[in-house]
């Protein structure tokens, strides 16, 4: 039986590779494969009394990666199909072994599509024997290792079919210590390579231009006849941004207070109108004060009014809460300096940006 440092030298035998697959194909592949399998003792051997009804028939599905051409790894599934017998105590034994394998595979190319394979792995099996007829059944798991052959053509560079013999080695059930197997397997399997082979190049010498004078050579320019005017992306193509107006909204509130008087609703009325006839815009309601009192509860202030009013958007007009969002800026951003009775009327306001009406062009 495979041990557990079989196991790891199996797993780090493949680190120092590193892949090196054909120009334009794909190290990973994929496939599976149908056979007959032939578990020892069989009914040849003198430990049988005499043979039931076989079910021989085995079949596995594997993905595979290549270091190189000649050198890759396989991880798969495989059913070996079931064997019965009648041993000498008249009881009707059967028993199969199934399983999850991960193998190392050799490739030897030769003629024109034809190549060689060799393999060595293990099989992490559970093997059960449903014995007389499902009136006994035991099972056992271990890990069993493997060696195999085959040769294989390639009908197109992505299929390649080949015929296949395996060796499994103590396939054993030693729980109970009953079964002590090993087994043949004959079959073929259907791989598949991802990819595609790239064609030659034939290079050709090239005067490359710039038409538009964009900066992005004429070859690479998708966006032929961009304006001189505008910036462009690595493509040749105009870069846009979202346009953004802006609405000052007279919004009237009580000293200290965060309620909108319904007497401002009209500003706010013509921004709701104005989202509605552009249904991807969006919003973002700004809230400023002057440069009177403590900055911090002017801070909060400017946000409550701010919210007040976003509320009345959402709320009285119908615009959807996603499309609306709030932000207080105290006397952060102040549009007159100081504290004067005209700077303190300017700076104490509600504004709101408006953006995702259009896109307009980056100038340069």
């Amino acid at each position: 039986m495979m041990n557990k440092t079989l196991q790891a030298v199996l797993l780090t035998s493949m680190l120092p590779f590193v892949a090196n697959a054909a120009d334009g194909m794909s190290p990973w592949y994929v496939g599976g494969g149908v056979g007959i399998n032939n578990y020892e003792p069989n009914c040849d051997q003198k430990t049988m009394k005499t043979c039931g009804d076989d079910d021989p028939y085995a079949w596995d599905v594997f993905a595979g990666y290549l270091f190189n051409d000649y050198f890759g790894v396989e991880l798969g599934y495989r059913d070996l199909g079931r064997a019965e017998w009648v041993d000498y105590s008249d009881k009707l034994n059967d028993v199969g072994a199934r399983g999850m394998n991960l193998g190392l595979v050799a490739f030897w190319p030769f003629a024109n599509r034809w190549s060689l394979s060799a393999e060595a792995g293990a099989l992490n099996y559970l093997i059960s024997n449903n014995k007389n007829y499902g009136s006994e059944y035991y099972s056992d798991s271990g890990v069993a290792p493997y060696i195999g052959a085959g040769i294989g053509y390639n009908i197109t560079d992505n299929l390649k079919l080949q015929a296949k013999y395996r060796r499994y080695e103590n396939l054993d059930e030693d729980k109970w210590k009953t079964l002590e197997m090993e087994s043949n397997y004959w079959g073929l399997e259907l791989s598949y390579r991802f990819g595609s082979k790239s064609k030659p190049i034939v290079p050709v010498a090239v005067v490359v231009g710039d038409a538009d004078n964009d900066g992005v050579n004429d070859d690479m320019d998708q966006c032929p006849d961009t304006p001189a005017t505008h910036k462009v992306d690595s493509n040749g193509c105009t870069i846009y941004q979202d346009a953004e107006d802006k609405f000052e909204i007279e919004a009237k509130f009580a000293t200290n207070s965060a309620i909108v008087q319904e007497s401002s609703y009209s500003d706010i009325k013509d921004l709701a109108e104005y989202m509605s006839k552009h249904p991807n815009s969006e919003v973002v309601i700004a809230g400023h004060a002057s440069n009177t009192g403590a900055a911090d509860y002017n801070m909060a202030l400017s946000e409550r009014r701010a919210i007040a009013v976003a509320d009345v958007l959402i709320n009285e007009y119908g615009i959807a809460p996603a499309r609306v969002s709030s932000k207080g800026y105290g006397i952060t951003q102040p549009l007159i300096e100081g504290s004067s009775k005209e700077a303190n009327q300017a700076n104490r306001r509600i504004e709101a940006h408006v953006s995702g009406t259009e896109k307009v062009p980056v100038l340069k």
